[in-house]
């Protein structure tokens, strides 16, 4: 490898030393403009879920109409959870009924077993998605079983799909890092994410659930996950609590990945990964992909003024940054 270079600062009188890059040595290979990056809106979802105070059906369904007119053409509604554990999401059935369907949008719901699931197609749901988890211990506390046993609750759930022609999305959790257990292996990612695969869901969405991931993990991780699964049915899902989530995606499309996911306004958390702030804006991501020449289909100025309903119905100020500076610029 090329020797480091010692670059003196004279400012601190500290010496800085610049080892070889890992992306230098991979050799990403360079995006292109023109290129298409689906963007899969898990707002009135996963950006929801977390509020402590019930948000009005109404303001639910008025989000996702609004959201439905920005040419997003993926908006994950709703979850068909128990109320008991996540009590947000007791209105699954009205908002699913409740929304102006746009004949290009697709509007998947979270079904984490087969009575979920039931429930969802009884709603109207069209397509699904199932939630595991690379961490042991984050399956139990988020979902009350081991992965193995998810495993086997996912598998009615997509078995029944099929049977119904409805497409199936799978979420594996704590990708880059789990609150209890710390760093996961790549291997553990890629050992989930294939057994999703392989029982049938179209599209795995690796999540960073805790942001606490890096461009060097994100790298890593991917490379250990596309040995498993293809690249063009892999999606990122990066929380920003570090600040690391655009670097994030950045470093997944250098990948090849082409799916991202992200929430209006940089809604969420995770009621079961204390600390872990918002999913990366969608705002935010459409700028930096709209800036480097790559077509979304999605329009920004639409998807900001749908972000400024949700922050006022929520009384607080939206966390994009690009909404923000938007906002000053008025």
């Amino acid at each position: 490898y090329p020797s480091p270079q010692n670059i003196p600062c004279g400012w601190s009188g500290v010496t800085l030393t610049l080892i070889p890059s890992l992306f230098t040595m991979t050799h990403l290979p360079t995006l292109h403009p023109n290129e298409f990056v689906k963007i899969v809106e898990v707002g009135p979802r996963d950006g929801l879920q977390n509020e402590k105070e019930i948000v009005p059906t109404g303001v639910k369904i008025q989000l996702i109409d609004m959201l439905s007119g920005t040419g997003l053409s993926v908006i994950e509604a709703t979850s068909f959870v128990s109320s008991k554990w996540v009590p947000q999401m007791a209105d699954h059935t009205d908002v699913l009924r409740g929304i102006q369907r746009a004949p290009h949008v697709r509007y998947p719901v979270l079904t984490p077993n087969l009575q979920g699931f039931q429930d969802a197609v009884a709603a109207g749901a069209t397509e699904v998605a199932v939630f595991g988890s690379a961490s042991e211990t984050f399956s139990k506390k988020n979902i009350n079983c081991s992965i193995d046993e998810s495993m086997l609750r996912f598998e009615e759930v997509i078995n029944t799909a099929k049977e119904r022609q409805i497409p199936v999305r799978g979420y594996v959790s704590c990708a880059l890092g789990c609150p209890h257990e710390g760093d996961i292996k790549p291997s553990t990612v890629a050992k989930v994410a294939k057994r999703l695969y392989e029982m049938g869901c179209y599209e795995i969405s690796l999540a960073d659930t805790i942001g606490v991931g890096t461009p060097g993990s994100m790298l890593k991780m991917l490379q250990g996950v596309k040995k498993e699964v293809p690249i063009n049915a892999l999606a990122v899902h990066c929380h920003d609590t570090y600040g690391q989530a655009l670097p994030n995606i950045l470093t997944a499309l250098q990948m090849g990945v082409c799916v991202v996911d992200s929430a209006v306004a940089g809604l969420g958390g995770c009621p079961y990964a204390q600390g872990s702030s918002g999913n990366v804006s969608t705002e935010d991501v459409l700028y930096m992909l709209h800036g480097m020449g790559i077509e979304t289909g999605v329009n920004l100025p639409k998807v900001i003024e749908a972000g400024y309903f949700i922050c006022n119905a929520l009384c607080r100020n939206t966390n994009s940054k690009v909404a923000q500076a938007k906002s000053r610029t008025l």
